[in-house]
């Protein structure tokens, strides 16, 4: 009796940890997607991006799923999204030339229809996590790069450190190479998930080979809001 309880506990756990696959938006992002983080919009895959997008509409977090299930169920969703609104008003020169691209809600997400603005602001930036702005991509030039491979919960932690590591030493994107550094305006809209803990300075240095004071004065770089296309 005892036994077979354990063996069943442990299968129902197995089943409650499954994880949901995001392979097929891999393979799309592996075949679309430049290592630069640019974007063939010209060839992309819309049926199979819509394939992907029903799977996780109708496969949404549930109450056992870990933290780092949600981060990369929702970071692959904003991104995916994101593409799949790009292609369905293609060609355009940026996102920007959108109504609403953010706020309106036409995100499938259970019974739900929910926008990018939910997922970033009402669901992504609550989990405690600043690098996730590092991860999620808004089609534009001066965003962090799309990364060519989906987000997994198994990989999540080298795959945030990554992302954030190439957002810093992008030079097109920070430039800290003068006296007074240049920095993404990221820094400056979502200044408060980088500074719970100190100053942005304290959460910059970790990525850097210099060290920046805590007093350290920021200028900004103009954001480019064109469209992130492959040349």
């Amino acid at each position: 009796m005892g036994r077979r309880f354990f063996i069943l506990f442990f299968f129902v756990v197995g089943l409650l940890q499954a994880q949901l696959s995001h392979d097929n938006w891999n393979d799309l992002l592996q075949q679309y997607v430049s290592e630069k983080g640019e974007v063939d919009y010209d060839n992309f895959d819309r049926s199979a991006l819509e394939d992907y997008l029903n799977y996780l509409g109708t496969n949404t977090p549930e109450d056992q799923w870990t933290k780092a299930d949600r981060l990369a169920y929702y970071i692959n969703l904003y991104n995916a999204a994101t593409v799949a609104l790009i292609l369905d008003n293609y060609p355009l020169q940026s996102i920007k030339d959108l109504k609403k691209p953010w706020g309106r809600k036409w995100i499938r997400h259970g019974d739900q229809t929910i926008s990018l603005n939910h997922i970033e602001h009402g669901i992504l930036r609550k989990m405690n996590e600043p690098r996730i702005h590092f991860a999620i991509n808004c089609a534009s030039i001066s965003c962090p790069n799309l990364a060519n491979t989906a987000y997994t919960p198994h990989e999540l932690e080298s795959q945030l450190q990554q992302a954030t590591k190439a957002f810093f030493t992008d030079t097109t994107k920070n430039d800290f190479r003068g006296s007074t550094p240049k920095i993404s305006a990221l820094f400056k809209w979502f200044k408060k998930d980088f500074t719970q803990n100190g100053s942005l300075a304290d959460y910059i240095n970790p990525y850097l080979d210099q060290t920046l004071g805590p007093k350290t004065k920021f200028e900004y770089l103009t954001y480019d809001w064109g469209l992130n296309k492959k040349p």
